[in-house]
């Protein structure tokens, strides 16, 4: 651990799933549970979700609330960070070929050296699942151009 995480803490991203008509206030309410879960006291530095979903409004309004704009994730990523996914749902696995969305997603922005803080939980329409980045780990593409958006959108 670096000297900047242990004042700071982790560089934590969550990974969605959430089912279509979701409201956003349940992906905003699984994330903070996920947080006080993990009790890790890092900083949410990304929300990110299948490439798929990321345009949806419960996910773009949800990102909004912690000041983020959603990453995206691509299937081929997902597929690559599989292996490190320690939940398996049958249901995902058919129609996604990963065990979790939220797992695979925060693996994949995670990094290489990134690892899971909090497995997938869930509330029956939403699932969350926190990774830290590695120290010094490289950025997922589009993570620091999302950031920059978000930078816009909030002084706007």
């Amino acid at each position: 651990m670096g000297l900047d995480q242990a004042v700071t803490g982790p560089r934590l991203v969550a990974g969605i799933g959430f089912r279509h008509g979701v409201a956003p206030e349940a992906i905003v309410a699984l994330i903070r549970r996920a947080l006080d879960e993990a009790a890790c006291g890092g900083a949410l530095v990304a929300i990110v979700t299948a490439a798929d979903r990321a345009g949806e409004p419960a996910i773009q309004e949800a990102a909004a609330a912690f000041g983020l704009v959603p990453a995206s994730v691509e299937p081929e990523a997902l597929l690559s960070v599989d292996p490190r996914v320690p939940t398996r749902s049958a249901r995902i696995e058919q129609s996604r070929g990963v065990g979790s969305l939220a797992e695979a997603t925060a693996l994949a922005v995670a990094g290489e050296g990134g690892r899971l803080v909090l497995a997938r939980i869930d509330d029956g329409r939403v699932t969350c699942a926190l990774a830290a980045m590695a120290p010094t780990g490289a950025e997922h593409p589009n993570l620091e151009s999302k950031r920059a958006r978000a930078a816009q959108i909030a002084t706007a």
